[in-house]
């Protein structure tokens, strides 16, 4: 069965927004690139493990209301940028602001208040809870959470009932009434993405971080993921994710920001960045330009996109 088979599953290719390449129009495809409106601004982040430098970003922007896809070789650094961006790991130097406002050093929750959220490449439920608690529990600012209101329910009786309104809105979004009242340890992997994606939702964000979004996921899933991406995005919200598959990345990027050894290498519409040499580099190695090699694709063909993908 094919994702066009499937009701409500996306075609292969989602497209890029042209409302989203609006935005980035003018723009020049190189690293560190100052956007037209900004909502995530990186300067000068570093992090090192002893004596590896994992993150080394001078400058890094991502545009508003834009689809941006974070690639590069595995250790390349991606994952720990997420960390530090969400205030899942600290920082040994730099500063980063979000919607205007400092975020350098906040811890976790404090992030996701001012409506940065992520998710995980391995997925993070609560087993022993339902679909519908884990969605449920991940909402904000929810008054019977605290040790005094919780005693005097009518006091937050309407507003779990906004809560549990919202949480079954995200179940029918992506397709998960059938699981609705399962514990969540029970689910398949795919199942486990989507409630990963419908939780940070329940947080009302203006951006999401995806890590991995798609890895270990089945083709129709993915393409699943890949329509609510794209719904996401031409509802306003701003969406950054880790990829490995080139497909998906071409697919449904607006913008994509390559990164090699920690540092930023490469930035740029998808159509741009296959033929980017440090691209190439970051991926295949500099040997292959070296004298003797051209025009001799080697066993991952030439140096595109779709090469580097499976190189990867």
């Amino acid at each position: 069965m094919s994702a066009e088979d499937v009701p409500g599953v996306a075609s292969p290719d989602v497209g890029v927004s042209a409302e989203a390449a609006g935005r980035l129009a003018g723009t020049v495809p190189e690293p560190g690139v100052r956007k037209p409106d900004p909502l995530l601004v990186l300067d000068r982040v570093t992090r090192s493990f002893g004596g590896l430098t994992a993150v080394r970003v001078d400058h890094l922007e991502v545009q508003r209301g834009t689809i941006t896809a974070l690639i590069g070789p595995n250790g390349a650094g991606k994952t720990t940028l997420f960390n530090i961006v969400s205030g899942f790991d600290r920082a040994d130097s730099g500063r980063w602001s979000f919607a205007g406002h400092p975020l350098t050093g906040r811890p976790a929750h404090r992030v996701a208040r001012q409506g940065l959220v992520r998710t995980f490449q391995l997925t993070r439920v609560l087993a022993r809870l339902t679909v519908r608690e884990n969605l449920m529990l991940a909402a904000d600012g929810q008054h019977g959470e605290r040790l005094l209101p919780a005693v005097m329910r009518p006091l937050w009786r309407g507003q779990e009932r906004e809560t549990g309104r919202r949480a079954d809105e995200l179940i029918e979004r992506f397709r998960l009434q059938g699981v609705r009242d399962d514990f969540a340890g029970t689910l398949s992997g795919g199942q486990r993405k989507l409630l990963e994606m419908a939780r940070a939702l329940m947080a009302r964000p203006i951006m999401v971080l995806l890590d991995e979004p798609m890895a270990g996921v089945n083709p129709v899933l993915t393409q699943s993921l890949l329509r609510h991406m794209a719904e996401l995005r031409d509802e306003g919200l701003t969406v950054c994710f880790v990829e490995h598959d080139m497909d998906v990345v071409m697919g449904v990027s607006d913008w994509v920001a390559v990164m090699a050894d920690g540092r930023l290498v490469a930035e740029g519409p998808p159509h741009t960045i296959g033929q980017n040499p440090a691209v190439v580099d970051a991926y295949l190695g500099k040997r292959h330009d070296e004298p003797g090699t051209a025009g001799d694709p080697g066993p991952t063909g030439s140096g595109d996109a779709r090469a580097i993908g499976d190189e990867e």
